[in-house]
């Protein structure tokens, strides 16, 4: 009788080893079951995107409201009678800024001499002339 105790107990133990340690345990089935949520979410994201990637091409193909809008962004181009107006936030570097146009902060001083007070004051700035132009 002990024997065959001894006996159930070992074949116990090893199907225990082999419920848990084995490579086609429950600890391969939970990793195979989160990969399987993880590709579904990813599976997921990208039909949303392939939705929204057919409705725009619907769009373009349809009007010219949403070619237009492309042109703007993705181009930089701008109507026949639209004028382009950028604006920098300030603190923005002098190098960073289109056509150079420095803040207050960054002028060089000039002499009050110039501006006729006596005191020195910030160079006065440079604005450019709006681009306006035809779409392209």
């Amino acid at each position: 009788m002990k024997f065959l105790a001894g006996l159930l107990l070992a074949l116990f133990v090893l199907l225990q080893y082999r419920l848990w340690l084995s490579e086609n345990g429950v600890r391969e089935s939970m990793h195979l079951r989160s990969a399987v949520a993880a590709q579904q979410s990813e599976n997921e994201a990208l039909e949303r995107r392939n939705r929204e990637l057919a409705a725009e091409v619907i769009d373009l193909r349809s009007g010219s409201a949403a070619l237009e809008e492309r042109a703007r962004n993705d181009l930089g181009m701008i109507g026949r009678a639209e004028t382009f107006y950028q604006v920098v936030p300030p603190g923005t570097p002098l190098s960073a800024r289109p056509g150079g146009v420095p803040t207050p902060a960054e002028a060089p001083l000039v002499p009050a001499a110039a501006a006729g007070t006596g005191a020195l004051q910030p160079a006065p700035q440079v604005l450019s002339a709006p681009v306006a132009g035809p779409a392209h």
